[in-house]
């Protein structure tokens, strides 16, 4: 009876994501290194995407005080949102999606404690159980993934965008997303963190405390504890820095839907974070919303592979000394005009497009 318990809390938790992920042991042992058997019984009850409390009592025989210290654990624990609804101010509980959404929150505190470093281990199993997956029925799982949502939308890197552009949408700047949402919450990068738990650190910066909350989600991760509440010159100071040591700024929005609200900004590497990582050892496809594409100016290009370096979607190669993109996987980040010492590197508008490069098959050599 047990086990059939914690498969069915294991499978609500997948079914509030969008992802193709199956039910497996190492998820049953998250949700269990996660969750009482009592809690695990009433996420159970909670069938729907969303409830208010009125519609939660009828499903449960706890008084008002019992259910709302079990919604208030399972909110500080990451396995339940509660958010005021936009338009009647009624606060809304939700069930966290298992990816993304409880892996992330659950390493967010940035916690060294030895149920940290335990859910790390589970997590990279994880990773390793879908890269398995993906491999073993590859052309199924590439096609799911290609009918799916795409995990996040990237915003360019704002300076390339001010000085080559006249026309810039008001979401795409940094420093207008900044000023428009309130509060801001920052935590530290749990994908790092992962990292830093499995003593494999990050090589790309040596931060931790850039990863960002907005709005209503970020007055939910702030009043549990996730985040660190900041003023909006403390994040772009910090964005800045992200920009600097060419981290690639990728939004997510609410359901994985870039017509919805924002909820957040990753400051992203190839080497640690999860859309990354997951795609470079054949998880998932490289499956990002962008507006811009990255153009070279042949004449001005000293072949010194910098944008090479920095590229963490490898849309950029030297041929004959000479710096090429391969729009087909450029996401549009600016990293690499950035940091391009010669300025010979441009970001152009483009319709908002959909990057999807299929991820690489491993084969047992590898």
């Amino acid at each position: 009876m047990a086990e059939k318990l914690w498969y069915k809390v294991a499978r609500n938790f997948i079914k509030a994501g969008r992802l193709p992920i199956r039910v497996s042991d190492i998820i049953i042992e998250i949700m269990q290194t996660l969750l009482t058997e009592e809690q695990a019984k009433f996420i159970t009850l909670l069938r729907k995407r969303s409830y208010n409390i009125d519609e939660i009592k009828p499903l449960t025989d706890m008084d008002e005080e019992a259910l709302n210290n079990m919604l208030s654990d399972l909110m500080n624990i990451g396995v339940i949102t509660g958010i005021p609804s936009r338009s009647t101010g009624v606060m809304v509980y939700r069930k966290t999606p298992l990816l993304p959404g409880i892996i992330e929150f659950t390493l967010m505190r940035g916690e060294t404690n030895e149920r940290a470093k335990n859910l790390a281990k589970l997590y990279s199993r994880l990773y390793k159980q879908v890269v398995q997956d993906t491999q073993t029925n590859y052309d199924q799982m590439v096609q799911e993934y290609r009918n799916g949502p795409s995990l996040d939308r990237v915003i360019p890197v704002e300076e390339e965008v001010k000085v080559r552009e006249e026309v810039v949408l008001q979401l795409e700047e940094i420093s207008k997303i900044i000023d428009k949402y309130d509060p801001i919450g920052v935590s530290p990068c749990y994908c790092r963190h992962k990292k830093d738990l499995l003593d494999e650190p990050c090589e790309t910066t040596k931060e931790r405390r850039n990863c960002f909350a907005f709005g209503r989600t970020a007055e939910f991760l702030i009043s549990h504890g996730f985040s660190e509440k900041v003023s909006k010159e403390e994040a772009l100071d910090i964005m800045k820095k992200a920009e600097d040591e060419g981290l690639v700024h990728k939004a997510f929005h609410t359901n994985l839907d870039i017509e919805k609200e924002l909820d957040g900004i990753c400051n992203c590497c190839k080497c640690c974070c999860g859309t990354f990582l997951l795609h470079y050892t054949g998880a998932v496809p490289l499956m990002d919303y962008t507006s811009h594409l990255a153009h070279i100016d042949k004449d001005l290009c000293a072949g010194c592979g910098t944008c090479v370096e920095s590229c963490a979607a490898e849309a950029v190669e030297l041929i004959d000394t000479i710096a090429e993109v391969n729009e087909e996987r450029c996401i549009g980040c600016g990293v690499c005009a950035h940091l391009c010492p010669e300025n010979a590197i441009n970001l152009a508008r483009t319709e908002m497009r959909r990057v999807f490069i299929p991820p690489p098959r491993i084969t047992a050599n590898n």
